[in-house]
């Protein structure tokens, strides 16, 4: 099976969306509180990958072999994720890991591209509730 995945994080929260076929599921976390605060928008984006991953897998909406075509709006993220860049962060290093061992894990079909990020869902999502936040 096919899927679509976005996903999105800043210092307070994460976000991801699924889309499979006519299915579109969407998810919001608050950092846990050894992150909230502490980490990079950079490093929250790859825990929103990390998690969103491992709860598509753990709900059964991501299964063995299917196709997952991640959307990322950060090219640092792409050429980190989709070459052998060398990176000094030892936070994302382990975030990296921990998806490859799902993807492995898993038989999972990895594709990336690199989108905008006017064109990311999941920054829409954040956006949103971050605005609803502040309005109360």
């Amino acid at each position: 099976m096919d899927h679509v995945f976005y996903s999105d994080g800043n210092e307070k929260e994460i976000s991801w969306i699924i889309q499979t076929n006519d299915s579109v599921i969407d998810q919001n976390r608050e950092h846990v509180e050894i992150y909230k605060n502490k980490i990079s928008n950079l490093q929250s984006k790859y825990v929103a990958l990390h998690i969103g991953l491992f709860w598509g897998i753990g709900v059964f909406k991501i299964k063995n072999e299917d196709i997952v075509k991640i959307k990322i709006d950060e090219k640092i993220m792409f050429d980190q994720l989709s070459t052998d860049l060398e990176i000094e962060d030892e936070f994302i290093v382990n975030r990296i890991k921990f998806i490859n061992q799902l993807i492995i894990q898993r038989k999972l079909k990895m594709q990336f591209e690199l989108i905008e990020q006017k064109d990311n869902l999941a920054n829409k999502t954040l956006e949103a509730k971050e605005l609803k936040t502040k309005n109360g």
